[in-house]
């Protein structure tokens, strides 16, 4: 049995401790918040979009940045795996559009209790507002960590910190300098998963306003750099909602780009112009803005019409082939101009950290620091939004757990 220390209470803290201890080991876990898993209250809009259940095959697909490093993690634990563990602690799972999952009752907080409660009957020890200050490292190996009242001796020591983003749960990057004060790279951080800021004056009026079932289309002077079918929301300075935030992690910072917003993507060109010519023809002398009431939001309404340069105090029988033909072509795209990325207030993950050629893809054991591990956020690994950022933090802290 060894003494391993977890600094860091959140998804990839909490799963590195349960299985730590698990295998046999006294586990000690280390979180400077006053509560558990603070980062996961507020992931999902606070019902925790916890993993994807289209299998880890479709997980491995949606990670970005170095897929293949997370091979053994997500080997060692994958998503049937949490949500097994979740049920056996009283959290039933249900599945979403897109094999997102989420806790039935929709709370966050019953996930962080059903890891909490496998903690307890494990005997892991849980040190809340506890800091950690600095590792003890010497001539390549760990041997604990310095909080501010003395130290704590370690066989084995998991760095599960999380990164910059949602700064205000605690993730100062306390890891990253962890990580190279015990001579490790650490990569350019920057936001992930973030919403857009955008050029066009409209927009802002916009705000509130929340689009399901359209496609969005980034491209970059004629290059289709992503593409992506589900749900938008319009804000005071651009727009943002899961399929545009994960556009920001394929776009990166590599701006502007235009976003084409098709608002009627299960009909063809052809399709909704015979929707568009009946509900014209139903209301022949009522005016334009009166007659496509049917076609848009009310909020979305007006900023159609001005874009497509027609007045909506026109009566329908009077509107012209071209002007029917302008409107159809933004309904099909209508046309955003991506400026710039949100900080990391706003960013549901840190994109870049502790770099993987330095880590152990089979264990998370760092190759230059014997007994020493990192596993979630603190990680130079990324995914789009659906689960794959949670699956990939419950992945490399199991496995950390698992290999001391």
């Amino acid at each position: 049995m060894k003494r391993v220390l977890v600094i860091g209470g959140g998804a990839a803290g909490m799963t590195a401790a349960i299985s730590a201890a698990e295998h046999g080991h006294a586990v000690t876990l280390l979180e400077q918040n006053e509560k558990l898993g603070k980062k996961i209250y507020i992931t999902g809009k606070g019902r925790c979009n916890l993993t994807n259940a289209n299998g880890m095959e479709a997980v491995r697909a949606n990670v970005v940045t170095n897929p293949k490093f997370l091979y053994s993690a997500f080997s060692a634990f994958g998503s049937e795996d949490i949500i097994g563990l979740l049920k056996e602690e009283g959290c039933s799972v249900k599945v979403e559009r897109g094999g997102r999952v989420f806790p039935v009752s929709d709370h966050a907080s019953d996930v962080t209790r059903a890891l909490a409660r496998r903690m307890e009957r494990l005997g892991v020890e849980i040190r809340l507002h506890t800091k950690v200050l600095s590792l003890n490292c010497r001539d390549g190996v760990c041997s604990g960590v310095r909080l501010r009242d003395g130290s704590l001796k370690a066989d084995a020591v998991i760095v599960a910190t999380g990164g910059c983003s949602y700064p205000s749960t605690g993730s100062a990057g306390d890891g990253y300098r962890f990580a190279e004060e015990s001579g490790h790279t650490v990569t350019g951080r920057r936001p992930g998963l973030v919403p857009f800021e955008t050029a066009e004056e409209w927009v802002p009026a916009l705000q509130g306003l929340s689009l399901r079932n359209v496609q969005i289309t980034a491209d970059r002077d004629g290059k289709i750099l992503y593409r992506e079918f589900g749900e938008m929301l319009f804000t005071h300075f651009g727009v943002s909602g899961p399929a545009v935030l994960s556009a920001s992690s394929i776009v990166g910072d590599k701006l502007p780009v235009r976003l084409s917003i098709d608002l009627k993507p299960a009909l063809t060109k052809e399709q909704l112009d015979q929707r568009i010519l009946r509900e014209f023809s139903q209301a022949a002398n009522r005016c334009l803005k009166n007659a496509a009431e049917s076609l848009y939001p009310s909020k979305l309404l007006p900023v159609m019409l001005a874009v497509s340069g027609l007045n909506g105090e026109k009566r329908v029988n009077e509107v012209t082939k071209k002007e029917r033909e302008r409107l159809l072509e933004h309904t099909k795209a209508l046309k955003i101009t991506l400026t710039g990325l949100r900080g990391f207030n706003e960013a549901i993950i840190t994109r870049g950290g502790v770099s993987v050629k330095e880590i152990k893809a089979g264990s998370m054991e760092s190759k230059k620091v014997r007994g020493l591990y990192f596993a979630g956020e603190v990680l130079d690994v990324d995914a789009l939004t659906g689960g794959y950022n949670l699956q990939i933090a419950w992945s490399t802290g199991y496995l950390a757990g698992a290999s001391i």
